[in-house]
């Protein structure tokens, strides 16, 4: 039989359960070749590329994008040679069998596993979790050519399944020649094809794809239509919805955010703070540093300061328990194509503003690439939200649970006040808003780390210096 390949939903992390297909960069028929971006997966947390892990042509497909939630093993394509037909191809269908590949499933429950012996004890000296050991003595499976994705090399069950997965690398025989004049564009194959068929130039056209690709709908987009009638006079017509279901992870930060509002008793701290000398100061250290540090990097660093000394703010609470922590990981609030993410710049007490910088530059280009890793936003003692580049003179943010409080930075104003000697004067203040979990944080201790906060800000040869 010809080499057919079952292209399943895949499984990021133990408690992925299910995904969704949100889009697919390659269509039916088309070919692909290793490493090149076959579809966006969509789960609760994130939203991954995957990449081919060899060459082949995408012989049918199962599951569109945008349908609902599909279970991890189950088929959404079959992947084969070029010259592997129909009857082929639904032969393999009809006899194909997901595999249970949870964590918690054992080999009995798998519908594919077939019987076999005890499994083979494996020793090992290595780093590996419980269920990756399982997963390798179950398939016989050589720890040796297994590398450790995990942290210090630690070999995942992941890891070890996707070792267990057949490599391979067939030649190709039969994809549809493109003009090579089109070889330099970051184009779909088909929209490739499309662009030759209907005469349409590829250059100036921004992709809508990932790292703006050009997909299909960019060029039929150009593809010439008929006139529309221009009618005589303007007739009202219904004003129907534009009915668009919430996305996984939109979802979760609904549920997550009524449950904050709903369960936890916010309190909130107000205060405006002069600015002037931090933006004086920021524009010298920026040169020396040699870093495009924002005013957020800053914030961001004054508030990890005030949290190492004011270490009764710098708390999640977990039912009727508080959580201490000797560090500060702090959440950043980044508005993503997929909706509010919070990724974290870890033990930033322990950071320079360039390191800072540099952490939160990488975050931020993951969020709005779709590509922050569950890791990335797991955790967090404290968040900090600012709207203050969209014009926001103050708002009051909800706590992002189990963390304690949320700071909330509006914009920056100029305001009257009163110069040294009695003249009128103006200077640059930004309003700070902190919401507190009063279950965890009483007011005294909140005052106290705004007042830190407020005095990091208005003098900020502070931010350089120890931490004590």
């Amino acid at each position: 039989m010809a080499n057919i390949r079952a292209f399943t939903m895949p499984k990021w992390g133990i408690e992925m359960t299910e995904g969704t297909v949100a889009q697919w960069m390659i269509a039916e028929g088309d070919a692909f070749t290793r490493g090149q971006t076959l579809c966006l997966i969509e789960t609760a947390k994130i939203t991954n590329e995957v990449d081919a892990e060899f060459d082949a042509v995408l012989k049918k497909l199962i599951v569109p994008a945008g349908g609902d939630a599909q279970a991890v093993g189950v088929l959404l394509a079959v992947f084969a040679d070029a010259d592997t037909s129909a009857a082929e191809v639904e032969e393999f269908i009809g006899n194909f069998k997901a595999a249970n590949i949870s964590v918690a499933a054992k080999s009995s429950a798998s519908p594919t596993a077939e019987p076999v012996s005890a499994p083979k004890k494996i020793e090992t000296n290595r780093p590996i979790s419980p269920e990756a050991l399982k997963l390798a003595e179950q398939m016989g499976v050589d720890l040796v050519t297994v590398t450790g994705s995990g942290k210090n090399g630690r070999i995942t069950y992941q890891d070890v399944y996707q070792t267990s997965r057949p490599a391979a690398a067939p030649v190709l025989k039969g994809p549809a020649d493109i003009a090579a004049s089109l070889d330099g564009f970051y184009a779909s194959p088909l929209a490739k094809r499309l662009a030759v068929l209907h005469k349409v130039e590829l250059a100036g056209i921004k992709g809508s794809g990932p790292r703006g690709r050009i997909a299909k709908a960019d060029v039929l987009a150009l593809v010439s239509a008929a006139p529309v009638a221009v009618q005589s006079a303007f007739v009202a017509g219904e004003n129907l919805p534009d009915i668009v279901p919430m996305d996984k992870i939109r979802k979760v930060v609904a549920r997550r955010l009524t449950e904050a509002k709903s369960t936890i008793p916010h309190f909130y701290l107000r205060m405006s703070v002069r600015a002037d000398a931090l933006l004086e100061l920021r524009k010298t250290a920026n040169l020396v540093l040699g870093v495009k540090a924002s005013l957020n990097d800053y914030l961001v660093r004054a508030a990890a300061i005030a949290l190492a000394r004011h270490p009764d703010v710098n708390v999640q609470v977990h039912n009727d328990a508080i959580h201490h922590f000797p560090h500060a990981d702090i959440s950043v609030a980044v508005a993503s194509p997929k909706g509010l993410v919070t990724p974290i710049v870890r033990s930033a007490d322990m950071m320079r503003i360039d390191q800072i910088a540099q952490t939160t530059r990488v975050l931020i280009d993951k969020a709005q690439a779709g590509k922050l890793a569950y890791a990335e936003m797991d955790g967090g003692t404290f968040t900090i939200s600012n709207l203050g580049m969209f014009g926001i003179d103050q708002f009051d943010a909800i706590i992002n649970p189990p963390q304690g409080a949320i700071l909330a930075v509006g914009g920056i104003t100029r305001q009257y006040c009163e110069g040294p000697d009695g003249e009128a004067a103006f200077e640059s203040r930004i309003a700070l808003s902190l919401s507190v979990d009063h279950r965890a944080i009483d007011g005294a201790a909140g005052a106290q780390f705004m007042a830190t906060l407020k005095g990091l800000i208005e003098a900020p040869e502070g931010l350089f210096g120890n931490i004590g």
